[in-house]
């Protein structure tokens, strides 16, 4: 055993002279090693989302539609407009008008107009919930592939319904992808999100390796962070969750597929919202320019909305809406096609077709003369 002295303030020291931190376990790096560490991570961060779609195969067609409970996957999106690039002519992008909220994959507008052109043309980029705002932000930060091709972009006014759709009441109420809408400028009257909030999405929509680790979460765990799934999972291994297989294309039902008449919906006295001070309009015509800006041809089609469930007095107000619309899309030299209203018994509620209505829809359009 050694002998122990002390010294100053009576702290003990062997007759060795061993100092605390000659002791230390810690590892001391060279500049040149930081260096290198510090290139690691930058390549890991870097070139993992760029090689992960290598490995992660999606057997894509042109009925393929992303998986409802995917819809918060910008990541996969992102992936899936480039897949659509490459094999398809003309790219659809909307809402769930677009993605088929009462229709199989196989009952979509993108079926039917496939079936019309004779072979795999277009392609569904339909987005449950993407209402105009959305959009535009989810073209600008997750869809810079869409270049040089033909877009049908789909306007459901349905968005301008009511100062709640169009995102201007100041009361704070949930709504569809609060991550795409703009953060701090224009100023949405009902986001009432935190500033760390607010910065993360930033953050987010300009960091590949963010977008792609938010992706992991929505397709292996659950909609959940990592963190939080192992919690929930004490005893599995997170790695054995990555199967490296994404769902498969949404396929199943997600309402009963019955016209509006027989699910004892009442005509609506939607108020609509004057065409010029509308987030939603202001925020269409910047999805059109972000379209344009990266060469394609942008056609709009202003899905045809059930007049028939509205009261007479919004029947006129939205008649007068849709005029603006119009004539706003012709000022602007934009391409548009205002297809007839459907038979009452065709949609589903009030912006939804079913699968006979999208089979008339897919028909206005063809005979439009616009992709002959």
């Amino acid at each position: 055993m050694q002998e122990q002295r002390t010294f100053d303030k009576g702290r003990p020291e062997t007759t060795r002279g061993i100092r605390a931190h000659d002791a230390s376990n810690t590892m001391q790096l060279s500049a040149r090693q930081w260096f290198g560490l510090a290139a690691f991570v930058v390549v890991f961060t870097f070139a993992l989302p760029v090689i992960w779609p290598y490995f992660e195969k999606i057997h894509f067609d042109a009925d393929y539609r992303i998986p409802f409970e995917l819809s918060n996957d910008y990541w996969l999106y992102d992936r899936l407009t480039r897949e659509a690039v490459a094999k398809c002519d003309t790219l659809i992008v909307g809402d769930s008008v677009v993605w088929g909220q009462y229709v199989k994959r196989d009952q979509t507008l993108t079926h039917y107009l496939n079936e019309r052109a004779g072979h795999e043309r277009f392609a569904n980029l339909g987005l449950d919930g993407a209402h105009p705002a959305a959009l535009a932000g989810l073209l600008e930060h997750y869809a810079s592939g869409i270049r040089g091709k033909t877009v049908l972009l789909e306007l459901n006014l349905l968005w301008l319904s009511s100062p709640q759709r169009d995102l201007q009441e100041t009361k704070e109420f949930d709504f569809n992808h609060p991550a795409l809408v703009p953060q701090f400028f224009p100023q949405i009257p009902c986001y009432k999100a935190d500033v760390a909030t607010r910065l993360g999405n930033v953050v987010d929509r300009n960091s590949a390796f963010n977008s792609w680790t938010h992706h992991l979460q929505q397709a292996y765990f659950n909609r959940s962070s990592i963190p939080e799934w192992t919690l929930e999972h004490p005893y599995e291994n997170p790695l054995r969750a990555i199967t490296m297989k994404v769902p498969p294309s949404g396929n199943r039902l997600r309402h009963k597929p019955e016209p509006w008449t027989k699910q004892g919906i009442t005509p609506q006295d939607f108020p609509w919202v004057a065409l010029d001070s509308s987030l939603q309009w202001l925020s269409f015509r910047r999805a059109i320019e972000i379209l344009r800006q990266r060469k394609n041809r942008v056609v709009v089609l202003l899905t045809p909305f059930n007049e028939h469930m509205l009261t007479a007095e919004s029947r006129a107000r939205f008649a007068k809406l849709k005029s603006e619309v119009e004539a706003s899309l012709r000022e602007n030299k934009i391409t548009f096609i205002t297809p007839n209203l459907l038979p009452s018994e065709s949609y589903a509620d009030a912006s939804h077709p079913l699968s006979v209505g999208y089979k008339q829809l897919a028909d206005e359009i063809f005979a439009s003369g616009l992709f002959q």
